[in-house]
Order: structure tokens, then sequence, then C-alpha cells
């Protein structure tokens, strides 16, 4: 059958063969051809209640679904009708008609529970028909499938990662709460109250811990679970005629308020029912309801299922690992609000899990159910310190990664400073130290860097050491080379003075010869000019002398021989005895005079 064939009427899906399900292959094959979406629509109830009119009206049409009109029923197992969507082009509604519940012939009501876990895990949308109103056997029933439901789909449908109660929760049908011949008035305590407020009010739970007030809450608790949306609508009778001849009623003789009670239920099947999807957001087509219908009759067949009395454990464990998953959910929500990574201190990060830690476990407590051995608290705690433990390293690695970032952005000139040889000469090493000591300061001076600061720096400088250890070495041979270097220099310096100073020395002293010289010369000069002076001197008193003696002595002529006094005198020569006129009463008495020379000296 093509996604948009007619189906003209239902065909059954699963045959209710003596207490064993069979899946009809003609059914199978229609839903094999079709792939548009499927809003599916199943409707479970006390049989003879008027589930298959109310169907058939889904279908828009008057006949189709057995509409059972007397004591026997006429739907055995379940049925199926593909419709095109009225409301959604592109869609097929899905509508599955169960045999009613309670069959007197059948005697046994596990074959009940098992069509009515059907219903559930293969709609979208689960119309629950009861009679008159909202009792506690009714609530029961509906507990005791879901308790069934849950654990079928559990041991069928593979994991697909959903673990939260939410993703679950998700995966069971809205339900519809339908109420035939409804004959209380919809009032409490004087007020008037709407079909849903009725609903909610019929599941509301007591306050308290005996054990009579949690047999009481168990129902109740489990269907607000795991029906999250729920709706109910009330329906007058439908006429004062027997219900036998329902269906060939028209439309003006039915009651006016049943007319307009089955179009608002009609209109919200149509409307508010969603395409029925399985966990991981999978939208269901033909082939996949095909599979799931199979996998369900299969896993009922195969007798695989635990007893209802297990009913009140497995709740147990679904609520209480779902508290737990929500007080987790909690505790990561307020780490992540709280936590700025990387914390200065890790005392900072404990007090920030304690408190957060301490909050979970109160909304754990909150949500827990029957949890009295503390066993699901116990794995609470566990797994509370793995996410201590595991926050723990990534606040480490977040204290790492930020040290590391900031130790290059802080120490990466000084790296490329070495590399371009800035340090490569005598004296680099303790430049190269003095800066790395500056930039260390610096680095301390950053704020929040984590517990990691102190460790990460430590580990850079320690994976720095062979650049510290070049930087030394060619330190300490630049250092040799250059002493070598600067005791030539100073020895050159030193002969290079040593040169210069000889050479002013020669300079000086001959600047003193020359000095000395140029001093006896100028004394030579004045001695001379003195002698010359002197000599002058005695050639005018000489001259004179004998100007007299010339004027005394006259005629007679002597040779004077002159002695010197001194041998600066005598040095000039001797001179030549003069003749003068020697007179007898001149009155000068000759010294040395032989007697009978005729020269006679003089002393002058």
């Amino acid at each position: 059958m093509a996604s948009e064939t007619y189906m003209p009427g239902p065909v059954c899906l699963i045959e209710n063969m003596e207490g064993q399900l069979v899946v009809k292959q003609e059914a199978l094959q229609i839903l094999s051809a079709i792939t548009q979406p499927m809003v599916v629509v199943a409707i479970v109830g006390v049989c003879s209640t008027g589930k298959s009119y109310l169907m058939n009206q889904l279908a828009g049409k008057k006949k189709g679904f057995s509409v059972g009109s007397t004591v026997q029923s006429h739907t055995k197992g379940i049925w199926m009708w593909c419709v095109p969507h009225p409301e959604k082009p592109g869609h097929t509604l899905v509508l599955l008609d169960t045999e009613g519940l309670g069959d007197v012939e059948k005697g046994d009501d596990k074959n009940d529970t098992q069509i009515f876990a059907l219903a559930s895990l293969l709609s979208s949308t689960f119309v629950y028909n009861t009679m008159n109103k909202i009792d506690q056997g009714a609530i029961d029933l509906l507990h005791n499938v879901t308790e069934l439901t849950d654990i079928l789909r559990a041991r069928t449908l593979p994991d697909n990662g959903v673990k939260d109660a939410d993703d679950i929760g998700n995966f069971f049908p809205d339900l519809v709460w339908t109420i035939r011949d409804f004959y209380l008035s919809l009032e409490r305590d004087g007020q008037l109250m709407t079909a849903d407020e009725y609903l909610q009010n019929s599941l509301k739970m007591k306050k308290g811990s005996d054990q009579r007030t949690q047999s009481f809450n168990l129902p109740r608790l489990c269907i607000q679970k795991f029906f999250p949306t729920r709706k109910c609508f009330v329906f007058d009778s439908p006429t004062h005629q027997k219900i036998s001849q329902l269906e060939t009623l028209k439309e003006d003789d039915l009651n006016f308020q049943f007319v307009q009670q089955m179009a608002e239920f009609s209109s919200h099947i149509f409307n508010k029912s969603k395409i029925k999807t399985l966990p991981g957001g999978i939208k269901v087509n033909g082939p996949c309801l095909e599979n799931l219908v199979l996998t369900y009759v299969n896993a009922i067949n195969s007798r695989d299922l635990p007893c209802m009395e297990n009913a009140v454990m497995t709740l147990a464990q679904r609520e209480n690992a779902a508290a737990i998953k929500r007080a987790l959910s909690h505790y990561d929500q307020l780490m992540g609000q709280k936590v700025q990574m990387p914390t200065e201190t890790l005392q900072e990060l404990i007090d920030l899990h304690r408190s957060s830690e301490g909050e979970a476990i109160e909304i754990f407590k909150k949500n827990s159910f029957k949890d009295e051995d503390q066993s699901f608290q116990k794995e609470l705690q566990t797994l509370l310190d793995a996410k201590q433990n595991d926050i723990c390293k990534q606040n480490e690695k977040a204290s790492s990664d930020c040290c590391s970032a900031l130790l290059q952005d802080i120490f990466g000139p000084l790296e490329e400073a070495v590399k371009q040889g800035l340090y490569s000469k005598p004296g680099g090493h303790n430049l190269y130290l003095q800066k790395t000591k500056e930039l260390m300061t610096k680095y301390h001076q950053q704020p929040r860097k984590g517990i990691q600061a102190e460790e990460a720096l430590q580990k850079y400088l320690k994976s720095k050491e062979s650049v510290r250890n070049a930087v030394l070495q060619t330190d300490h041979a630049l250092t040799a080379k250059e002493k070598e270097i600067e005791e030539a220099r100073v020895k050159a310096e030193a002969a290079k003075a040593e040169a210069e100073s000889a050479v002013v020395i020669h300079r000086q002293m001959q600047q003193m010869m020359e000095e000395k010289e140029r001093l006896h010369q100028q004394q030579i000069r004045q001695m001379e000019i003195e002698i010359a002076n002197i000599l002058a001197q005695q050639h005018r008193n000489l001259a004179h002398l004998l100007q007299v003696l010339n004027q005394l002595f006259q005629p007679r002529v002597v040779f004077l021989s002159f002695l010197y006094k001194d041998e600066s005198m005598k040095q000039c020569g001797e001179m030549k005895s003069t003749r003068v006129a020697r007179g007898r009463d001149c009155g000068i008495r000759p010294w040395g005079v032989h007697p009978s020379s005729t020269v006679t000296k003089y002393m002058v």
C-alpha cells in the first residue's frame, strides 16, 4: 500500500488466539508500504464501553471498527486502520482499537495486560476509556500496565544512549482519559472544575510516609511520571436509546452535549497528537512500526517478562535512578555557574564542590522513592566524588593550559632573543639570568593562573636548562678568549706606552741638551762679550797709560812686558813689548827689570 492509498477499513494487526498473540501478515504488508510519518492513536478500555465508536469518529466514518451490541466482545486482539491525517498533510493517522478489558469469556486478565501494554507502546496518543468516573480500580489498572509497558520497553528497545527519566517519559504516549456516561457534577468544595482538573485531582498524592499512603501514592506517581502530558474528556450519554443503535443514528438524534464533546475530543486528537517518536528523535513510519510490533509481540510470547509483584521494586529503581540523574544535573548546573576555571586555589574549588554537592543531595532526597538502605544515595555520593575528581582534573588542565600560554607570551621574546644570539657574548649568561628573573617576577604578578602556576613555571624553566647551559658555555668560551685578547691588548698598549714614553724621554733629553747647549752658547757669548768689554777697557786703559808715559818719558824707548794676573787675560796672548819713554824722574819703579836689559816688566 502506498502512503497515499486509501485504506477502506480496519484490519487485524495482532490476533489474540487463546492467550497467544499472533501478528497478521496482511497488516504488516500494509505498514511496510507506508513511508510517511505516523501519528498513532490507540484506545483501551473495558469491553462494550464505546471504544470502537470513538475510533470510527476519528476515522470520519460511521462504520469501520466493530461496535458491539451484545454482551459478547467483538474486537479480539488489536485492529488497525490507516487513514490520511485530516490536519497534517503528508502524515498518516494510524488508529488502533483493542479488545475490551475484563472479558469474562477469557477468564485470564494476563492477556488484558499484554494488550494494554502493546497499545501504550505502539501509540503516540493513548486513549484510556472508562465508564462513569475515575476510580481506584481504573488507576490501579493503568499503573500496572504502565509498569509492564516500561519493562517491556526496556527489554526490547536498544539503549540509544537514553538514560534520563525525562527521555523515558517522552517515549510514552500522551494520555487522553475519556469518561463515558459521566454522571457526576464537575465541582469541588462548591467550585466548578474542568475535566482536566478532575483528572489532576484524582491523581493527586497524599502526604505521609506510612505504608497505606505509599500504596495510595505509588500508582499515581507512576502515572504522573510516565504520562507527563494528560488530558481528560467527559461524555454525557449519547442518547436515551440502546447503544446497539448508536452507529445508525444521525447527529440530530444524538444529545447536543455529546455531539459537542465528541467534536472537542476529535479536534484535540487531530491537532495535539504528536508523531510517534522513538528515543533519539527517530520518527516512526510504516516499516518502523512494523518492527516495533514484531519486537514487542515476540518479547511477550517468549514469556521473558518479570511478574507484576516486582512493580514496586521496579518503580523504586527507576525513580531513584531518575532522582540521581536530576541531582547530578543540578550539581552540574551549579558548578557550571559558580566555577570559573582555573581557580586560584584548590580549596576554592573544594568549597564550591561541597556547596553544590549539598544541594544535589537535597534534590535527590526530595525526589527519591523507598531508598530505605540509602544504596542509591551512596551511589549518588560515589558519582559526586567522581565528578569532584573529574572537575579537579579539569581545573588542573585549565590551569596548566593557562600557565603554558602565559609563559609562552612572557618568555617568548627571551627565547627569540636567544635564537638571535643577543646573549652570545661575554657576560651574556648573567644578562640572561637577570632577564629570566625579571620575567619570573612578571609571571608571578599575573592573576588567575590557578593551582598549577608554580609547577608549570618550574617545568618551563627545567625545559630551558639546555638553553641556559648553552648561553653559559658560550659566555665562558667568549670570556676566556676575551681575556686573551685583553691581555694581548694590555701588553700592546704597555709596549706602545713604553715606546711613546721613550720617545718623550728622548725628546725631553734632546730638548734638555739643546737647552743646555743653548745656555752654554749663551754663556760663551756672554763671556766673549765680557772679555771683549774687558779687552776694550784694557785697551783704553793702556792707551791712556801710554799716552801718559809718552808725556813723561821722552825720548827713551823701552819695551814693556806685561804680566797678566789671571788665566783669562793670559788666554788672550802676551802683548808685545812696547817701547816707551822712561824718564828718570817719573817715579815709576821697575819690577823684575834686569839691570842690563833694556826691557822692563811692569805689573798691570
